[in-house]
């Protein structure tokens, strides 16, 4: 039995930060319901790097964070739309929205009016900044939480930062602190029987993963500072040029710094009193960098990474996303979902699986992204709708 097995989500979000949440638990199990505006549906749908998907409205953006869905359109507008919507929310376990604030109370399928139809729905609302608060009614977008949480200031160097973090980093981590809250509302319900109302805010769970750059502040009254490839921790630790590119050294232990200097035949080092002890290293870390990088061009970033690591010193190599896509690491844990044949798409599709395993069977997507409003009329069938009524309810647009 999956862990969400019979849970069923409503999912009326849009882009990547509802619908990241959402992925998260149609493949731990749950049936997500993805509940799209007819004709256009998922913004996302529009979104990637193909084209041609784009068109098709099965973008590559929309793949990436939709399998294991389906997809029903309805105009939430329209009184028979919204009699749909609180006849699915009766049959339902969870809703999940990223409308700005209001938007939903506005449409008569709040929280509290929602509770009517189920009284102990665990109703998740994903928004920039929260349900309240002077920023409440701003418009959210990864970049805006990236600059306003502070994580542009500390990343870069010097002369880069402030930069934004190459993917969207965000939408993501509010996705997935969406997830974990509804994962353990539903937990309670299961003792309990009660319902909930989650208020997501992407800036406070960007905030909230921030661990030492904010306690380093609040604690002990340092502001952190763009180190760019450096750790502000430890040295040597950070990314280091070979033969053929960077690897990643975190040589953050005093026994790891002795064993780096024999393993690059740099034993003089330990001998020198500006790298004596931690502190020491911290405060002359680029004199540091720049005479291990004189040993570490003879070798390959790779084989650097395997001596190192063979040897109880933390490395890695600094490698690009199709590199890592085809590591052996990635490879053998089965971490991309493929699926043969994906309706409305013309090729086999491919999908990031869930961070973690489970011994009794691994996270992963049965099915693959729908087209838009593909299981409209197989929904409205399963709530009772008979064939003439659907067909009225989609001239009237409703679907």
């Amino acid at each position: 039995m999956a862990l969400l097995e019979k849970v069923r989500v409503l999912d009326l979000t849009n882009v990547l930060a509802g619908p990241f949440c959402c992925y998260q638990l149609a493949q731990l199990g749950a049936e997500v319901i993805k509940v799209e505006l007819p004709k256009t549906g998922d913004l996302a749908r529009q979104l990637g790097a193909d084209a041609e998907l784009n068109r098709n409205l099965m973008g590559a953006s929309f793949l990436a964070q939709n399998a294991g869905k389906r997809s029903l359109t309805l105009n939430l507008k329209h009184d028979d739309g919204k009699e749909i919507f609180r006849r699915l929310v009766a049959t339902a376990d969870v809703v999940v929205e990223n409308f700005r604030p209001g938007v939903m109370q506005r449409l008569g399928l709040g929280y509290e009016e929602l509770r009517n139809s189920k009284s102990n729905l665990i109703f998740c609302a994903i928004s920039g900044f929260g349900q309240d608060g002077p920023l409440k009614n701003n418009p959210a977008y990864d970049q805006i939480v990236q600059g306003l949480s502070g994580v542009m200031s500390i990343t870069g160097d010097r002369d880069s930062a402030p930069l934004r973090v190459g993917y969207p980093v965000a939408d993501t981590v509010g996705g997935i602190t969406a997830a974990f809250a509804i994962a353990a509302a539903l937990f309670r319900r299961e003792r309990s029987g009660q319902g909930e109302f989650i208020d997501v805010s992407m800036l406070e769970a960007t905030i909230a993963t921030m661990g030492w750059a904010v306690s380093n502040w609040l604690i002990a009254g340092v502001a952190p500072q763009p180190m760019g490839n450096d750790n502000m921790t430890a040295s040597p630790s950070g990314a280091f040029k070979c033969k053929d590119g960077l690897v990643n050294i975190a040589a953050n232990e005093q026994s790891q710094f002795v064993t780096l200097c024999k393993l690059i035949d740099r034993e003089d080092l330990l001998a020198n009193p500006r790298f004596a002890d931690r502190d020491e290293r911290k405060r002359f870390r680029q004199e540091l960098k720049q005479e291990i990088e004189k040993a570490l061009t003879a070798k390959p970033a790779e084989e650097w990474s395997v001596l190192f690591n063979e040897h109880g010193v933390p490395a890695g190599e600094v490698l690009s996303i199709p590199e890592v896509l085809e590591h052996p690491q990635v490879i053998e844990r089965r971490m991309i979902k493929r699926f043969a044949t994906a309706p409305g798409v013309d090729r086999d599709i491919a999908t990031v699986r869930a961070g973690f395993r489970l011994a009794s069977g691994d996270p992963a997507a049965s099915i693959p992204p729908p087209p838009l409003g593909a299981d409209t009329e197989q929904i409205l069938l399963e709530l009772g709708y008979d064939l003439e009524t659907i067909a009225q309810l989609r001239s009237a647009q409703t679907i």
